[in-house]
């Protein structure tokens, strides 16, 4: 009785795996878990006094569909003075971020739609794709370019399909950081092709090497790019489930008719909170995207020193990619961490075909869980 729609999407595979790892913690096996993308700090004491604030004062009823007045337009100028995209509040969507790119796909994507996307990318990209009935066409990309998505090899999969390319920079499950010259190549693309562009900018901030560059900066742009941002990664929020859209009035508006009729708002609380986030002091932010960058650095050492793994170094984001020696596909690889170094990672294959021989592992974790889990693979590796 399922649709058919639903049919042709697979189960998350960093969910998946996360639901294994619930299940052997609760019959007692000590398990360590590089396989979810979240921070493992807390949330800024300054952002959740805001949301308590806001609870005490009542402020617990609907809020407008496109977000509360204040909070668009600080999205706004942060969007302006750090993005350099010309935007104003009534270019802003507040909306869970994931929720934004799914109501993305079935605003402007119909059965038949071409969209191109990095292989490997996210597992949700090509979830959204396909149940808004529209084909993923995967442009390939390797270790040996830093699984970076070439303008060359995007330019070569376009058709009188091709509707949409999605961009993510930093980019989930490697880390990858395209260089303004190919963002700029992209561009030109799209505007010759007339492409939409999705650009998933939730990484942003979480830079170590290189610049992030947003495409709906660059001339002739903004009115064909969705640019979708929030403030999970950046400010360890990821339960609050709070986003936004950045995109023209006419797009704004179209996206806002699939929230009036899903989630209406986002949480009302939540929302002075993000102001807060947006507007108030920085420096949490700063320490923990510098600790990132000495766990990175720690990840690639212990890597370098396991024989049977290598891996690119990442310049963003809080993942490394892996590749291994193994003759296994990256399902039973990771099956095989799981049960003999009670180690969790996720199937560089759930993120697209490039990703076969390959694993992700989020080093959101202490330095004390990084050295043990790398310690445990070296050793499941050994027995292979």
């Amino acid at each position: 009785m399922v649709s058919k729609r639903l049919q042709s999407v697979p189960v998350s595979g960093t969910v998946k795996i996360s639901n294994v790892v619930s299940q052997l913690r609760q019959e007692g096996v000590e398990v360590l878990s590089f396989s979810m993308g979240e921070p493992d700090f807390g949330t800024p004491d300054n952002i959740i006094d805001s949301c308590i604030g806001s609870l005490k004062e009542k402020f617990t009823q609907y809020t407008p569909s496109l977000g509360i007045p204040e909070l668009r337009e600080a999205i706004a100028e942060k969007t302006r003075v750090e993005n350099g995209i010309g935007c104003q509040a009534s270019n802003v969507l507040v909306t869970p971020t994931k929720h934004a790119i799914f109501m993305a796909a079935l605003a402007f994507l119909d059965p038949g739609d071409e969209v191109l996307l990095s292989d490997p990318s996210w597992v949700t990209y090509e979830a959204c794709i396909r149940l808004a009935g529209a084909w993923p066409v995967y442009v390939p990309t390797s270790d040996e370019t830093e699984f970076t998505m070439s303008p060359e090899a995007v330019a070569e999969r376009i058709t009188s399909r091709t509707r949409m390319i999605i961009l993510n920079s930093p980019s989930n499950p490697c880390g990858s950081v395209m260089s303004r010259e190919d963002i700029k190549a992209i561009a030109d693309i799209a505007q010759d092709n007339d492409i939409m562009v999705l650009s998933d900018e939730i990484y942003e901030k979480i830079i170590y090497e290189g610049e992030h560059v947003s495409i709906a900066s660059m001339d002739g742009m903004f009115d064909r790019t969705l640019t979708i941002n929030g403030l999970s990664k950046t400010y360890a929020m990821t339960g609050w489930r709070l986003g936004w859209m950045v995109a023209s009035d006419e797009n704004i508006n179209a996206v806002n008719k699939l929230q009036t009729h899903s989630v209406t708002c986002c949480t009302s609380f939540t929302q002075p909170a993000a102001v807060e986030a947006l507007q108030g002091p920085q420096d949490k932010m700063r320490e923990m995207v510098k600790e990132f960058k000495k766990r990175r650095d720690l990840v690639c050492d212990l890597i370098d020193d396991i024989n049977g793994i290598e891996c690119v170094k990442p310049k963003g984001a809080f993942y490394v990619f892996p590749k291994y020696e193994a003759d296994m596909n990256s399902e039973d690889f990771a099956t095989h961490l799981l049960k003999k170094a009670h180690v969790a990672v996720t199937p560089g294959g759930a993120f697209g075909p490039c990703g076969e021989k390959h694993f992700r592992l989020s080093y959101a974790a202490s330095e004390e869980h990084i050295k043990e889990g790398l310690a445990r693979i070296d050793d499941a590796i050994r027995r292979l």
